[in-house]
C-alpha cells in the first residue's frame, strides 16, 4: 500500500455550535495557524455559518462543507437543503451519514446512499462516515457493519465519481466520548474499508480512496493515528472548534 498516492484530508465538524460571527472569529484566528499545511483542510459548519465561513477563508486554503443535505433537489420537505442550494452557494464539501443523523433524525443506509448519489450529482465532495455501536464491538460485527455499511451508501456510485467521495471511519461508541480507537484498531478498520472499495470497483480505486479517522481524534493521539499506513486524516468534531488544537491536528498531518 502506498500511502503517497492519497490525499490527506482534515476536515473540522462544528455540530450544532458558532453563530455566524463566531464562526468568522474561530476561521479568522485559524488561518494563520494553518497556511502552510501539506494536507487539504475543511471545515464543515451549520448551514446558518456558511456564507460567513466562505467570506472569512476567501483567498484562503481553508476550504468550507456542509453537515448534511437532503436527497431531493426541491419539495416539500420543510427544513431541508438540498445539495443543488450548496452547490449554487460554491460549497464544495459535505457530510453524509454522520452516526449523530443516523441516530437521531432517522438516517438510513438507503437514505444515505440516496443523499451521496445527490451530492455527488450536484457536484460535491462527500464525506461519506461509517461506524460501529459499542455493542457491535462487543459482538465481533465491526467488519461486517463497516462494510455492509459502505457497500449500500456506494450503491449506484461509479468508479469516476469515487474520486469525490472521502470516507470516514467514525465508531460510534468514541464520538463524544473521550473514548478512542487505538492506532491500530483505526488502521485493521479503515484497512477493511479499503478492501471493500478493492472489491466493490478496483486495487486502484480503493488505494486512491481517502479514509479518515473520526472518533474523538484530538491534538494528543492525532500524530500516532495518521501514522497508520490506512488513516489518511481526521474528521475532527470538539478539537476543530478551538483553533490551535485543530491545527496542531492539521500540523501532525503535514508531517
Amino acid at each position: 500500500m502506498n500511502k503517497a498516492t492519497r490525499k490527506t484530508v482534515i476536515a473540522g465538524n462544528w455540530k450544532m455550535n458558532k453563530t455566524p460571527a463566531e464562526g468568522a472569529e474561530l476561521l479568522t484566528s485559524m488561518i494563520p495557524l494553518v497556511k502552510d499545511a501539506d494536507c487539504d483542510v475543511i471545515a464543515c459548519v451549520p448551514f446558518v455559518d456558511l456564507y460567513a465561513a466562505q467570506e472569512a477563508t476567501k483567498g484562503t486554503n481553508i476550504k468550507i462543507g456542509a453537515e448534511n443535505c437532503h436527497w431531493a433537489e426541491s419539495g416539500a420537505f420543510t427544513g431541508e437543503i438540498s445539495a443543488q442550494m450548496l452547490s449554487a452557494m460554491g460549497i464544495e464539501y459535505v457530510i453524509i451519514g454522520h452516526s449523530e443523523r443516523r441516530q437521531y433524525f432517522g438516517e438510513t443506509d438507503v437514505t444515505v446512499n440516496k443523499r451521496v448519489k445527490a451530492a455527488l450529482k450536484a457536484g460535491l465532495t462527500v464525506i461519506l462516515c461509517v461506524g460501529e455501536y459499542l455493542e457491535q464491538r462487543e459482538q465481533g460485527v465491526t467488519a461486517e457493519v463497516c462494510a455492509m455499511q459502505t457497500k449500500i451508501a456506494l450503491g449506484g456510485v461509479t468508479a469516476e465519481e469515487m474520486e469525490r467521495i472521502i470516507i470516514a471511519y467514525e465508531p460510534v461508541w468514541a464520538i463524544g466520548t473521550g473514548l478512542t480507537a487505538t492506532a491500530d484498531q483505526a488502521d485493521e478498520v479503515c484497512g477493511i474499508i479499503r478492501d471493500v472499495i478493492a472489491g466493490l470497483y478496483n486495487a486502484e480505486v480503493a488505494e486512491a480512496t481517502t479514509i479518515q479517522y473520526g472518533g474523538s481524534m484530538n491534538d494528543g493521539n492525532a500524530e500516532e493515528l495518521l501514522s497508520k499506513v490506512n488513516v489518511d486524516g481526521g474528521l475532527i468534531g470538539g478539537a476543530s472548534l478551538v483553533a490551535e488544537k485543530f491545527a496542531k491536528i492539521v500540523s501532525a498531518a503535514s508531517k
